[in-house]
């Protein structure tokens, strides 16, 4: 398997679909970290975040016969816009399943896209029957929102952009919650990076990630109580297999941080970024003597927020 081939058919692939970000710097956050940050700005992505990139490239590699008999996950977030967004920009039916409790907005932005909508309880268990019914009775092709290959293959061409504009970055940190973009961005510096490392970061709330890369097997959260709603998501044993193999390691921080981080990014920079990506330059500006006089690439992963619930 040639990984970085891969990562080029898969950015050819999707480019007429999404948004090329733009790389952003910043003055006063360089001299707060003590290092060059190279914000890659994916809360500019379509649909707001990272994802429409993964979900575009599985919708891509489907067969005829099954792109007409379209797709399902479950989803109650970005996944759930991204792959209803791609679908109708590919031209195929989404079956989305989301928890009845998932915030209206979500639900009216997945209808805005022309995602079929089918509500069922809050639990893991209500999600993954509901859309195994779904793949029953309409045909349509299951698509993980993180652990399938193809999707981490999409959200690879994030890192391979960053690294085709600045190829000489010595440290990339990325926000993780199931684990697909850490992934991406894992084989992309793999193949494009030199002499680059990955770090995650990750809330203490939801800190699976950082449990399972010390005990050598996937851990599960007892608790969710973090503002990063996009990280709430346990890793999946292909996410985990690659970050095993090619993540340095996991910085952890506390809410209180994340908001900070946040703020500064509003604050400073004039962009709106939603809590998961704060959480890249919270670990930055809590490790700095690790990111010191380094270039650094902060993936921010999305900008889907409430601006009428800040937490500022």
């Amino acid at each position: 398997m040639d990984v970085k081939e891969d990562i080029i058919s898969a950015h050819r692939r999707i480019k007429p679909y999404i948004h090329h970000t733009p790389v952003i710097t910043s003055q006063a956050l360089n001299k707060m970290a003590g290092a060059e940050l190279f914000f890659k700005c994916e809360n500019f992505q379509k649909m707001g975040a990272f994802k429409m990139r993964g979900a575009t490239h599985a919708l891509l590699q489907l067969s005829a016969e099954q792109q007409q008999k379209g797709v399902v996950t479950h989803s109650s977030g970005n996944f759930a816009q991204a792959l209803a967004l791609a679908a109708q920009n590919i031209g195929i039916k989404a079956y989305i399943v989301m928890p009845k409790d998932a915030p209206d907005v979500k639900k009216k932005a997945v209808q805005g896209y022309g995602g079929i909508i089918t509500e069922c309880e809050p639990t893991l268990t209500a999600r993954e029957t509901t859309a195994q019914q779904i793949q029953k009775e309409k045909g349509a092709t299951f698509v993980h929102p993180y652990n399938d290959y193809n999707v981490i293959l999409g959200n690879a061409s994030t890192g391979k952009e960053l690294l085709e504009k600045h190829s000489d970055l010595d440290i990339i940190i990325v926000p993780i919650g199931g684990g697909g973009l850490i992934s991406g961005i894992a084989l992309s510096v793999l193949s494009f990076g030199s002499n680059c490392t990955v770090v995650g970061a990750e809330p203490f709330a939801v800190d699976d990630a950082y449990r399972s890369l010390e005990s050598g097997e996937i851990e599960q959260n007892t608790s969710i109580d973090t503002i990063a709603d996009g990280l709430k998501t346990s890793l999946g044993d292909i996410t985990f297999n690659i970050i095993k193999h090619h993540v340095e390691k996991i910085i952890r921080v506390n809410e209180e941080e994340i908001i900070e981080a946040m703020r500064l990014i509003w604050e400073r920079m004039k962009i709106i970024i939603e809590p998961s990506s704060a959480v890249a330059l919270a670990a930055v500006l809590k490790s700095k003597s690790e990111f010191t006089n380094k270039k650094v690439g902060v993936i921010l992963s999305g900008g889907n927020v409430d601006v009428l619930n800040l937490p500022f």
